[in-house]
């Protein structure tokens, strides 16, 4: 095998995306992979299935994502479905040998995110990813390569605003499960900022607690999460903040962090600017006195306390999930390791599950939660919103 025929399922906005990418569609931002091919769709809607027929009269269509993965016809599979579905069909595809790349979240609440998570670990030999497409972004790669080595001391703060997710009514009617708990789970942390989420813990690590305010349904005809400010605290008694919403059509993407030896800031996910102290803050706190503090402040002699890099990249959004497509079929292939190992996940998935559940209880948590806790409190707003069976 030089090629992996890629089986999606699910042929809505991003499994048609990879179709798209996978026959050669998507050009304009980046050659099709090399080394990857479609060799089958599948979803239960009729009307996908003639879309799918005009589109790719060549490509097996199936109605059964279960015969798909018994046809013979696909090497892999890549869930874009909703979301309570990927921990279903990764676990199905895993234990019949067939490597799966699940679209994010890995999925809703964590106990279903950890049981396939341990069928992953129980057969090994089978490639599992997440399209966790921001860490192939090299900016992201080479920030947390320097907050991992420790060049820049220890974390005394980070603070990520991200509402460049602007989504009007329209998009939340696209889908009768979107935007609902029964049928998305939430709303704007299990569908847009899941890669946020996961670089914040990839490069800063995990909180140890967390403390939420959220507006369900903000400006919007939803009921779902939209308008989220997060608090957060990590072992090492450093101090977080997370703010994103929908409902923003200018958007901020802007991430800080503050280091003992430096600090970072990332501005739209393309440029960051790496500031290292000559001496530690701590130092400078013990050392400087007030006359050297106002030549400071007044003549802007920062360049004697510090130096600066920027960083910048340029990868587009197409760009970058063809990258981790190209990457799982070398894996498939046994030519590299994943960018973003399936179980890797969970951790985003513990993360929006603490945030959801301290706005609900209204006090800070623990990370993670309980999980029957968090399913129980769901499964409320479920019944409440009465149009899909609890969990």
């Amino acid at each position: 095998m030089d090629k992996v025929r890629y089986g999606i399922i699910g042929v809505g906005s991003q499994g048609s995306f990879y179709a798209n990418y996978l026959t050669g569609g998507m050009a304009m931002r980046g050659a099709a992979p090399t080394n990857a091919v479609l060799g089958a769709l599948c979803d239960i809607d009729p009307d996908k299935k003639t879309m799918c027929e005009i589109m790719y009269p060549e490509v097996p269509f199936f109605t059964d994502y279960k015969e798909m993965i018994a046809s013979g016809l696909v090497d892999a599979v890549v869930t874009t479905v909703p979301h309570y579905l990927h921990p279903v069909i990764a676990i199905y595809a895993i234990e019949r040998g067939m490597p799966v790349l699940v679209e994010k979240p890995a999925g809703v609440y964590a106990k279903a995110v950890r049981e396939m998570n341990e069928c992953a670990l129980a057969h090994p030999d089978v490639p599992f990813g997440i399209m966790f497409n921001q860490r192939t972004n090299k900016l992201y790669q080479k920030l947390r390569e320097i907050v991992q080595s420790g060049e820049l001391g220890e974390i005394r703060r980070s603070n990520w605003i991200i509402n460049s997710w602007w989504r009007p009514d329209s998009y939340y009617r696209q889908s009768a499960w979107r935007a609902t708990w029964g049928g998305e789970g939430g709303g704007v942390l299990v569908n847009q900022a899941p890669h946020q989420l996961d670089l914040w813990q990839w490069i800063c690590g995990m909180p140890s607690k967390i403390y939420s305010k959220i507006i369900y349904g903000a400006h919007r005809d939803i009921v779902v999460d939209n308008d989220v400010t997060v608090t957060a605290e990590y072992p090492n008694g450093a101090t977080g903040v997370f703010i994103t919403s929908t409902h923003d059509p200018v958007g901020t993407d802007r991430l800080e962090i503050d280091l003992s030896g430096g600090k970072i800031v990332v501005e739209d996910s393309k440029k960051a600017t790496v500031t290292r102290f000559k001496k530690t803050e701590d130092e400078m706190n013990q050392t400087m006195d007030m006359r050297q503090l106002s030549m400071l402040v007044m003549g802007g002699k920062g360049d004697q306390l510090y130096t600066t890099e920027t960083i910048e990249n340029t990868d587009g959004w197409g760009v970058q999930h063809g990258q981790v497509l190209t990457n799982f079929a070398a894996k498939v292939l046994g030519e590299a390791e994943l960018l973003a190992p399936g179980t890797d996940g969970i951790n985003g998935v513990q993360l929006a599950n603490a945030i959801l559940l301290s706005s609900w209880l209204g006090k800070e948590v623990d990370v993670p939660v309980d999980e029957e806790i968090y399913i129980a409190e769901l499964n409320k707003k479920i019944e409440a919103e009465g149009k899909f069976p609890t969990i």
